[in-house]
């Protein structure tokens, strides 16, 4: 494309040279012999006055020596009254020319050796005089080949200089395009942080800014497609967690020992999936218009679910706040899974016989979900809940809090981990009923709190 642009300036310009040049050329060679002819009338013109006066040979030539010079300039005087053509100076026209002129009664021009010869007629009483100036080939030629070296250099110039703004515009055109190309084949390579720079013609920054927007798409595509990977995989530890401690209860047999095995070793499969599909950080959307569930009917359904293995390990169970419906903006299915997260971060983290409970408190802009155990605690909460880190306990990802988290930031709240009144861990989600940004701060004097009932 540069080169192709650079070869259609050339041309357009070479041709707007030649057809401007030429012309102007001639034109100067012409005006160069018009300005010598010129010159010679004006010399000619000085001899009428003498002539018109006097017809003496001798006064006659010094006029005409005066005029010009012997060489240059010469006047033919016609016979009659027995006298005989007289003609002072040199002459250089044929007789033929000048009785031609002297008929005709008009100026004319006539080639000489050495150049050209002005032929000016006079009409006195004696008869038709003329006067006869030479014009030599350098006269007539004088300042025309620095006129054509001026309009060549100028053309030259011309030529060249189109040569570079083609170039440059060639540059300019081409480097936009060719990084778009550099940037579309580094995406093709899994080369994800691949951007082009928005820059060049209309065009290429529109196709820069389609690309971009492009490879943003990609990026997100696929950090959902890990997340999802991700969150499919950490729930499958809720069905995993049972089966561990069912699995714990079989005894000694070599069937039992083989069935804890295999729960342990899948328990180890599922944290390399999740470990390996969370790379980047995904954006959860949030909820559509009409969306959301009944966090109170969740809470029951899955403290159902499990405190029967509660019941098996010794476990207290508590709830509250629960005992009439509490709406909000989330998805069942993902409220249904932090729950579980939580839950099980309990059962698999704590001893058994640790108590544990659930409590929910709502008022009109925000719902709080407290899930709260006995257990020794998280000592180092933020690194709990830095994405892709667990709390310091074996067999962590630190998935079920990060999961947690962006459930409540899709509504505007946010996720706190401390110190329960059990006596352990903590962790409380603050879930935006209104989709405004979280207070920071004093959020618990801003609910209404339920009566907690005794641990059963």
């Amino acid at each position: 494309m540069r080169w192709a642009l650079v070869k259609v300036c050339l041309a357009v310009t070479a041709m707007v040279v030649v057809a401007f040049a030429v012309p102007l050329g001639l034109v100067v060679k012409e005006m160069a012999r018009d300005r010598a002819f010129s010159n010679a009338e004006r010399e000619a013109a000085v001899v009428v006055p003498a002539l018109s006066i006097t017809t003496d040979r001798d006064q006659l030539e010094r006029v005409v020596a005066a005029a010009g010079s012997d060489d240059g300039m010469a006047v033919h005087l016609p016979a009659g009254d027995g006298r005989p053509a007289v003609d002072l100076g040199r002459r250089r026209a044929a007789a033929a020319d000048v009785e031609a002129v002297r008929k005709l009664g008009r100026a004319s021009t006539t080639d000489v050796p050495g150049g050209s010869a002005l032929l000016q007629p006079v009409a006195l009483s004696l008869g038709t005089v003329v006067i006869e100036v030479y014009v030599p080939e350098s006269e007539m030629s004088n300042g025309v080949g620095t006129a054509w070296a001026v309009l060549a250099a100028v053309g030259v110039a011309l030529v060249v200089g189109s040569v570079a703004v083609a170039d440059r515009l060639g540059v300019r055109m081409v480097q936009p395009a060719r990084r778009l190309v550099e940037g579309a084949h580094e995406l093709g390579e899994g080369k994800l942080g691949a951007r082009v720079p928005e820059e060049g013609p209309d065009e290429l920054r529109l196709a820069a800014v389609a690309f971009n927007s492009m490879a943003d798409q990609v990026v997100q595509l696929l950090a959902n497609e890990r997340e999802l990977a991700a969150d499919l995989s950490h729930r499958l530890r809720t069905p995993l967690t049972v089966l561990r401690l069912n699995a714990a209860s079989l005894g000694d047999s070599p069937a039992a020992e083989q069935t804890r095995t295999a729960v342990a070793q899948l328990e180890r499969e599922v944290d390399t999936i999740i470990r390996t599909a969370r790379e980047a950080k995904p954006q959860t959307a949030a909820p559509g218009p009409g969306a959301g569930c009944d966090v109170a009917e969740v809470v029951r359904e899955r403290m159902a679910f499990w405190s029967a293995l509660a019941e098996d390990e010794g476990r207290k169970v508590r709830t509250a706040g629960v005992d009439r419906p509490v709406r909000v903006p989330v998805a069942r299915a993902e409220l249904a899974a932090a729950l579980d997260a939580l839950l099980g971060n309990v059962f698999r983290h704590t001893p058994e016989g640790t108590a544990f409970a659930v409590d929910v408190h709502n008022s009109d802009d925000a719902v709080i979900v407290l899930v709260s155990d006995a257990g020794p605690g998280i000592p180092d909460p933020a690194t709990a809940m830095a994405r892709g880190r667990g709390s310091g306990a074996a067999g962590s990802t630190g998935l079920g809090l990060d999961i947690v988290r962006r459930l409540a930031e899709s509504t505007g709240g946010d996720v706190r981990v401390g110190s329960s009144v059990l006596g352990g861990a903590e962790v409380r989600i603050w879930i935006q009923l209104d989709g405004r940004e979280p207070v920071r701060g004093g959020h618990r004097g801003s609910v209404r709190r339920r009566r907690r009932p005794a641990l059963r």
